[in-house]
Parts: structure tokens; sequence; C-alpha cells
């Protein structure tokens, strides 16, 4: 039987927190394991110059996230893990693209429509500081799920679009070239959580509420102590689904454990205590990672040539299917 093939890319442009660990690092990596899955994962280092102008910044976050998938346990061997700009295939098959994607259909995109708003709500002209990076940023995410021809796409609600986009864009090319394409079905699981960050709102870089993946056990308590909680005194019933610490316990807890700690807090556990908790528990998890993480950030040589081996083995397939596309489009040799 044939294996199913998954794709999932992360953008470098931060240190990997909580959030990204428990909603795609975590799952990711267990679904990996599965014998029926054909798992491919990337740093989608060409989409960070969308919204980041810092080649450092860049540079680090690329450093970062492939130490934390390799030092949470990524096996490279199964799973095929490469940095998108080695797999020069996918910038050529983003122009193809770009010549079968509609206007109107880059229009609608979500992003850029968000920001067409925030212009005209400030009086600016619509497109002010939008760069064709921007504009057209859904191309490059086909060509990244095209050009391996991955049939399940893992995403957010908030991603689906993209997936949408880009099976759009591969009907209208089988149409009108050759049936090259696999058309991607979006992916959304309900059951991963969408981890609150320390105000209360969702865990984001552009909310500056995080908690970092690997900081130090001190720094981690420190953090954890942070989260928003309300005046409620110890000995007082606590509402445990509007509260951020009970959200992220339970993110890390079994069943047994999320169980006991609702009815801690119906039992008015303190905040202090709780949060001491908190703070064991995920340290629990994460401490022999942050230990592998460190060893990693110290010796970038091997980080660089286990995503130089997972270009070469990307190359052997987007490089014959980059052959295709040309052929179909008529660039080939002249004969």
């Amino acid at each position: 039987m044939a294996k199913q093939r998954v794709l999932t890319g992360i953008t470098t442009t931060g240190t990997p927190h909580l959030g990204n660990y428990v909603g795609a690092i975590r799952p990711s990596i267990e679904a990996s394991r599965n014998e029926s899955m054909d798992a491919f994962f990337f740093l989608a280092d060409y989409h960070a110059l969308i919204k980041c102008q810092d080649p450092a910044l860049v540079r680090q976050s690329s450093k970062e996230i492939a130490a934390t998938w390799l030092a949470l346990g990524l096996d490279t061997d199964k799973a095929l893990f490469y940095r998108q700009s080695d797999v020069p295939e996918i910038t050529e098959l983003t122009w193809v693209l770009c010549c079968n994607a509609a206007k109107g259909l880059m229009n609608r995109a979500h992003a850029y429509k968000a920001v067409v708003q925030a212009n005209e709500q400030a009086g600016e002209d619509p497109d002010f500081a939008v760069t064709m990076g921007l504009f057209s940023y859904p191309v490059l995410m086909a060509a990244d799920i095209l050009m391996f021809n991955a049939g399940k796409i893992p995403v957010g609600r908030d991603q689906i679009q993209h997936v949408e986009m880009a099976r759009d864009i591969a009907q209208r090319f089988n149409h009108n070239f050759a049936d090259v394409f696999t058309l991607p079905e979006a992916v959304v699981d309900d059951n991963v959580a969408v981890l609150q960050g320390l105000d209360g709102r969702k865990m984001s870089k552009s909310y500056n509420n995080t908690i970092p993946l690997f900081q130090t056990e001190k720094q981690l308590r420190k953090s954890i102590n942070k989260i928003k909680t309300n005046l409620l005194e110890p000995g007082e019933p606590k509402d445990a689904d509007d509260s951020t610490v009970f959200q992220v316990w339970s993110a890390f807890a079994s069943a047994e454990e999320i169980a006991r700690m609702r009815s801690e807090f119906e039992n008015g556990i303190a905040w202090g205590e709780a949060k001491k908790q908190l703070f064991e528990l995920v340290n629990g998890e994460l401490g022999q990672a942050r230990e592998r993480y460190n060893e990693l950030m110290e010796d970038p040589g091997h980080i660089e040539s286990v995503l130089r081996k997972g270009a070469d083995r990307a190359r052997e397939y987007s490089a014959p299917l980059m052959q295709k596309v040309r052929e179909a489009v008529g660039i080939s040799a002249v004969v």
C-alpha cells in the first residue's frame, strides 16, 4: 500500500515557543513515526523574507528551529527534513505557477486583504508597503506543496485558504498542460491545542506573549510565573476553563492529571502552587530535549550536514518533477 505523503513548513522568523511545540512540532514528530506516513518537513526561509529584513535573525532562527526539531527526536532517516532555499527547483516552480495563478485569486488572500484594510483605515494608499513577496507568497506556498506532490497538508484553520489556492493553481496547470500535480487537501486536527500566551491571548510572536521552548529552567519558571491570573485568593474556587495556567497544563498533562488539577481548581488551589506544579510538568517533558538542543546549538556544523543531506534527498524528488513541468510547458531541449 502506498504511503500517505504529508508536508509541513516552518517559517524561520523567530525562536520556537511552547505554542509551536504543542500546536505543530510535537504532533508532526509523532505523525512522522507512523509507518504509513511519508513525512516532509522544511525550514521555510524564503517565506521569512516576506516580513523580516534582518539577515542575522533569519540565519539564527533557521539554526534554532532546525536544532529544536532534531532535539525533540525527529528521525531524519525516516522523515525528510530540508531547508527550502537548498532546493532551487522550488523557486523555479514558483515562477511557472505564477504564470498559472489568477491575480483575482491572490487578491482574495487573507494576509493581503488584511494589510489593504489596515491601510485604508489609516487613510493610506491600499497597497502601501505591500511587496510582491507579500502579495504572491501563496504561490511560493503552492510550489512548496506541489513540488513534492503531497496529498495531505496539516494546517491550522487560518491556513486552509493557502492549501485551497495551491489546489486551484494545480488544477489550472493540469488542465492547461499535463496531469503533473497531485491535488492537495488541508487536514485540520481540532484536537491539536492552540496555546494561550502570558496575557491570555493566543501565544504568538506578534503579541510578544510567548514562552520560549528551550529557555533555562530558571527562565522557564520566571515565564510561567508571569502568566496572567485573576485576583482570587487561596481557598476560593477557580474556573479552570477560564485559566491560561489550566489550559497550558492540559496541553502537557495526562487525562488523569487534567482531572486532578480541575478538582484542585474547584478546591481553590493557590495560583503560586498551580504555577509551581505547571513548571514541574513542563520542565519534566522538555528537560532532556533542552540539553540536546544546547549541544546542537554548539555544533552548527552537524545541523548544517543534516540539512544538506535532507536537501540532497529532497532533490531526488524535485529535480525529476521539475523536468516534467519544463517539458509540459515547452521549456526543454530543441530536438
